[in-house]
């Protein structure tokens, strides 16, 4: 299937459900780039749970994100509890806007939903020269180092690097040992998960994903504790709340629950020009120069090439989605 045609089908079940042509148009055109990027958990398998939110209220299928606060090198959105998506494509512009005339900036995003793959978010900066974060909070799923209550979500955070020529390096990575969202496609394909990944309501090690679902994420480097991860995932969580006033994610109900309340979740982006410091040029050779050193060693490739060859070939090849994706789509869009 042509992606123009899956995003055409993720723009009409959202409608459907009674998101704005805005609000539908940029959260398809997101969960398209993840499936071309071979990210399902983040992809099409995710508009069932988004038009269940739309019709359970827990998404404003109408909200017009709007800036609520700035000032020369900051600004504040509040996404009104529509989809992250407008609201971050927003707060995302006004940055790189910001970063150009001021050399840093930082844009936030507060009254929330889930925000997808953090690091699509970053595409537009990498490709207007700059640097990039983000990262998001999410409903709770992981304990506090030591603990064994839900605290954090999987907090993601990303980063990306333009290079002068070539695609951008792009870091994402889930704080927990995997993303949330494996787990509900294992727990669809009715398949187990390796242990390390999760814990059941009881706090026991598991290797079903519905009862890890249940229970909670395991913070990445569980090997050790996880309390690296955990510290990570307290950092995300205070960047993205104390500066905004965003929830928790202890105080947003699961995701994965058609009923519940709206998240009132946030993000963070930060955005740097090159230029402002030591320079474009010094800026393109210390990339350049990291990269070679490291893809001396056999194995090892740049981070982010993998998404980008398999969106490229998405766009040329078209994308095959499984029956348990497409119908499901399918009959949303109809």
């Amino acid at each position: 299937m042509k992606p123009a045609e899956i995003q055409s089908l993720i723009n009409r079940a959202l409608q459907n459900a009674g998101a704005s042509v805005i609000q539908a148009d940029a959260t398809a055109r997101a969960l398209l780039a993840a499936e071309m990027q071979g990210l399902a958990s983040h992809g099409v398998s995710r508009v069932p749970m988004y038009a269940g939110h739309l019709r359970a209220g827990r998404v404003i299928g109408k909200a017009v994100p709007q800036v609520i606060a700035q000032k020369a090198s900051a600004v504040l959105v509040d996404a009104g509890d529509g989809f992250a998506f407008p609201a971050c494509e927003l707060a995302i512009g006004l940055a790189i806007e910001k970063a150009k005339a001021t050399g840093i900036a930082m844009a936030a995003v507060t009254n929330s939903h889930h925000f997808g793959v953090a690091a699509y978010h970053l595409e537009v900066v990498a490709k207007a020269g700059l640097v990039g974060m983000a990262m998001g909070n999410s409903p709770a799923a992981m304990p506090a180092a030591g603990g064994k209550r839900a605290i954090f979500g999987t907090n993601p955070l990303a980063a990306a690097f333009p290079r002068e020529a070539g695609a951008p390096v792009m870091i994402d990575m889930s704080l927990s040992e995997v993303a949330r969202g494996k787990l509900m496609m294992a727990a669809k394909k009715g398949e187990a998960i390796p242990l390390g990944w999760a814990l059941d309501k009881n706090g026991q090690p598991t290797s079903d994903p519905v009862a890890g679902l249940a229970g909670s994420m395991l913070a990445f480097g569980s090997g050790g504790g996880g309390v690296k991860g955990a510290m990570l995932a307290l950092m995300v969580e205070l960047m993205v709340t104390s500066l905004t006033g965003a929830r928790f994610g202890m105080e947003a109900d699961s995701f994965f629950e058609e009923q519940g309340n709206q998240p009132k979740i946030g993000q963070a982006f930060i955005v740097i020009d090159p230029a402002a410091l030591g320079g474009t040029a010094v800026y393109h050779e210390r990339v350049e120069a990291v990269l070679t050193a490291m893809l001396s060693d056999e194995g090892v490739r740049v981070p982010g090439d993998r998404r980008h060859g398999l969106a490229s070939r998405a766009m040329a090849q078209g994308i095959d989605l499984p029956p348990a994706t497409l119908d499901p789509l399918l009959k949303l869009a109809a």
